[in-house]
Formats: structure tokens, sequence, C-alpha cells
């Protein structure tokens, strides 16, 4: 049951995904300004509450905000990691360290233990979606980055070397979102677990409507989202962001009532998906709106991501 429904759920994201990078390209230019106005309207999913009327107990209510305060963070490393580097580095970075994370604490913390063929299943998803979302060129660069990695951990990273070090100040940027998004999974399905669904998912929706007010008390913060160039193309935005955002809101919903149902690690697994939707989707985009996005595709370029294509079907095919 839970499988259908998180590959729908991707298959909306892939458009919400295009979306999102398209206003954070040519209309916010601001990392901290989107996630920011992301979060303000997670206020409107109170109005569920007409059909799902639910007050947790004082300990659970502050876990439901806890969880959607956690999740608005993960939105500011995630936007500042793209803010920082190419889309095309970061995402099979993070996309691929998601549900590593994911299955390690859900682990320690859930007890959640998979089989081997799902544990293959896993692995076989993220390789797959690893080449599809990086270019041939990233793939050499991810070999760089590995090699990196082992002389990464164990310092402490502070203003002026991740300046003088910007592949390391990439992978730590990537790390901390991927690992930041596998603690809200999880901490969802803990949730999930011990309340009702609909009414413990609206809590946590005003906990990353609180956070999103909460970056308001940062000045500088605050001057990147009220800045007057800012603020007015966003106005002008308005009805293209709210469209985007109701299509957010429902595959969010989507996605999260999979991971109540499903393994946490096995749904975010399945982002392999979500980038074979989004090969379409940029395609179809790239040829008929060029000036909105561009994306280069050669043969090679296309003969790896159909080889992820071919993975991603094989991971979906072991965990039927």
């Amino acid at each position: 049951m839970w499988l259908p429904i998180a590959i729908f759920a991707y298959f909306i994201n892939a458009g919400v995904y295009t979306a999102d990078k398209y206003f954070l390209s040519k209309k916010v230019h601001s990392s901290i300004s989107y996630a920011f106005y992301v979060g303000i309207w997670s206020i409107g999913n109170a109005a569920l509450f007409w059909f799902a009327p639910f007050v947790p107990s004082w300990e659970w209510l502050l876990i439901d905000l806890a969880a959607g305060l956690l999740f608005l963070w993960a939105l500011v490393a995630w936007y500042k990691a793209l803010h920082q580097s190419e889309a095309t580095k970061v995402v099979p970075i993070v996309g691929a360290f998601i549900p590593i994370f994911s299955f390690l604490l859900a682990y320690v913390f859930l007890g959640e233990v998979l089989t081997r063929q799902q544990l293959l299943a896993l692995f076989v998803l993220i390789a797959g979606g690893i080449l599809i979302s990086a270019k041939q060129r990233e793939i050499s660069f991810m070999r760089k980055c590995a090699n990196y990695c082992r002389a990464m951990f164990g310092f402490v990273i502070g203003k002026t070397y991740a300046e003088d070090h910007p592949v390391r100040r990439l992978i730590v940027n990537s790390l901390v979102s991927a690992f930041i998004f596998a603690a809200y999974y999880v901490l969802i399905k803990y949730v999930y677990l011990h309340q009702p669904f609909l009414g413990s998912y609206i809590w946590t929706r005003l906990g990353s409507f609180a956070g999103a007010l909460g970056l308001l008390l940062v000045p500088a913060y605050r001057h990147l989202i009220f800045e007057k160039k800012r603020r007015a193309e966003a106005v002008r935005s308005l009805p293209l962001f709210l469209s985007i955002r109701f299509l957010a809101v429902i595959a969010f919903i989507l996605l999260n009532y999979a991971i109540a149902l499903g393994n946490v690690a096995l749904v975010n697994a399945l982002q392999g998906v979500q980038y074979v939707f989004l090969i379409f989707i940029i395609l179809v985009l790239s040829e008929q709106y060029p000036k909105i996005l561009r994306e280069e595709m050669s043969r090679k370029i296309l003969l790896q991501k159909f080889i992820g294509v071919l993975m991603v079907s094989v991971g979906l095919y072991l965990l039927l």
C-alpha cells in the first residue's frame, strides 16, 4: 500500500522541485527568504482541523512542533546547499545520504530492520538515483568528494576553513542537509506510530510555521526576507507560488502517509523514482521553454541516466 502512495508523491514532488528551482534562480534568489515563504504558508494546513480535530497532550505537542521545526531547518540547510553549490552536485549527495542516514537512525531509535532483499533494494535505488541525478562530469567530482570525506571528519569546520575548501564546504552542507532531513523523517515516523496521522501532521506543520516566524528574530534574515525588491517579486509571483505550494502540500501529506505505513529508509530511497520523473519534466521544459530551464543532455549522459532508470526499476521490482 505504501509503495504506490510514495511513487505518486514523488511524481508530484518532481514538478514541485522544478518549480522551486525556478523560483530560487529566477525570482527569490535567497535560500532563507524562500524557506521563510514555504514555512509561513504551512499555516494553511490548520484548515485540515475541520476534518481531523485533534489536540495532543503537552508532551506530544512539543514533539509535534519540534518535528515541524526540524523540517524547516532541513529546508534552510537544503536551500543553503543549493545556493552555495551547483544543484547537479548537491542533489546526488543529499539524495544518496538521506536514505542511508534514515536507515541508521530508524534502526537505532525505532528498531526497524530490513530483510536482505529490502536492503539490496535500498542500495540499488540509491545507486540508480545517483546515476540519474548526476551528470557525467559530476561522477568524477563525487570521486573527488569521497577522497575528501576521510580528511573532513574530525575537523571543526570554521568560516575561514570553509571558504578555503569549497569542495569540503559542499560536502558539509550536503551532509548536514541530508542528516536533518533523515532525522525529521525518523521523528515523524515515531510521531505517526503513537498519534492519529492527520491530526499530528497538522501540528507538525504549525511547528514549521512557528519556525518560519522564528527566522524573523535574526536581523540579517529579516532584512533578506523583507527586502523591497525581493518582496515585490514575491507578490507578483504569488498566484503561481500558491499553486505550487498546494501541490507541495498534497505531495507532502502522501509522502508522510507512506512513511507512516512503510519503512522510513525505503520510502526515502524511492527518491530515485522522483529523478526519473524529473528527467522527463526537465527535458520537456528545456525544449519548450529554454529561457526558463535549460538542461543539456549528451548521449553519454542519456546512457548514464538510462542505466540509472533500469536500476531504479530493479529496485522497485525487489520491493514488490
